[in-house]
């Protein structure tokens, strides 16, 4: 029964990126193709977090660790230079 509900969770996490990453090609504004980044990083984590319960391992919890960072950070520093600031400040003092 958890294996049954775990492909459909599959599935839809499937079709959920694939909808992310059209929003990310056609997004009306920059500021959505970000989020539509974020979004597909974290539908990522989720669609490697369902492999995990379906092989029963635990190998791919690096994998997971660094979809999170990469995303968080990709996020931040788009979300920044869309801003119009500088994405790494530096002082010159």
């Amino acid at each position: 029964m958890l294996e049954t509900v775990a492909w459909i969770v599959l599935m839809m996490l499937s079709v959920a990126i694939v909808l992310c990453f059209i929003r990310m090609i056609k997004g009306p504004s920059m500021f959505d193709r970000i989020v539509a980044l974020d979004l597909l990083g974290i539908t990522m984590i989720g669609f490697v977090g369902m492999i995990m319960i379906i092989q029963n391992t635990l190998v791919y919890v690096e994998v997971v660790l660094v979809l999170g960072i990469l995303a968080f950070v990709g996020t931040i520093a788009l979300s920044k230079y869309m801003e119009g600031g500088v994405v790494i400040d530096r002082d010159s003092d």
